[in-house]
């Protein structure tokens, strides 16, 4: 029963979370290129479906704030294509940009694309790594029980889910971070051959603004560009 408790007030806060980030965003004035600036490696972020780049503002600014140039991609939207498409338009930004060595740092369907990403020919030397956060990697069993095919693509037997599961050459260069709890992934964000943390934070969202969560990708980022 506590357990129950906890994971509620636990779901409350999470959209709690989502409410306020999604309000800042549309509010915000700040424009894609105002962090593409710094003496560091790049990093490229990647949100979560139904969410624009502003939803990740904690995790940029901490990344701009040490030098590195943070890239957005424009044109994902609020990230609603398929996964093989958004993809497809990162790959196009990266050439556009001339960026290379890049690490990404993606929430949610955010890290599916930026593992489709790194399976693509080529890729291999532009992308030097990705964190993830709460990125459903072997899907999620709610997914088949909804009607909008965006969302029912995450489903555990859907063809896309299952041909990038198997795809593990690329996984050791991945950090998949995740919570306790996480209400939309019940199978949780464990990636095999990846380097996997859990974090004492409950939820789907607001992870992205917990401290630790930020010190920890952080501390990623610039192991990565070290080695």
């Amino acid at each position: 029963m506590i357990l129950l408790v906890r994971r509620g007030w636990w779901w409350c806060l999470d959209y709690i979370y989502v409410v306020r980030w999604q309000l800042r965003g549309a509010l915000s004035r700040a424009k894609p290129g105002d962090f593409a600036d710094g003496d560091l490696a790049p990093v490229l972020i990647l949100p979560g479906i139904y969410e624009t780049w502003q939803f990740m503002r904690p995790l940029i600014e901490a990344l701009h704030e040490r030098g590195h140039p943070v890239h957005v991609v424009p044109a994902l939207r609020r990230n609603s294509r398929p996964v093989a498409r958004s993809a497809e338009l990162v790959a196009e930004y990266l050439d556009r940009e001339g960026l290379g060595e890049v690490t990404i740092v993606a929430h949610s369907k955010g890290g599916l694309i930026g593992k489709y990403l790194m399976t693509l020919p080529g890729m291999e030397g532009r992308i030097v790594g990705m964190v993830a956060i709460s990125s459903p990697f072997s899907g999620s069993r709610y997914a088949r029980f909804l009607v909008i095919p965006s969302l029912r693509a995450f489903s555990l037997t859907d063809p896309g889910m299952l041909a990038l599961s198997k795809e593990q050459r690329v996984n050791s260069r991945i950090l998949s971070i995740f919570g306790k709890f996480d209400p939309h992934i019940p199978e949780s964000s464990v990636l095999p051959g990846a380097h996997n943390k859990q974090m004492d934070v409950g939820g789907h969202f607001r992870i992205l603004g917990f401290a630790p969560t930020t010190e920890l990708v952080v501390e990623f980022v610039e192991r990565r560009h070290a080695q």
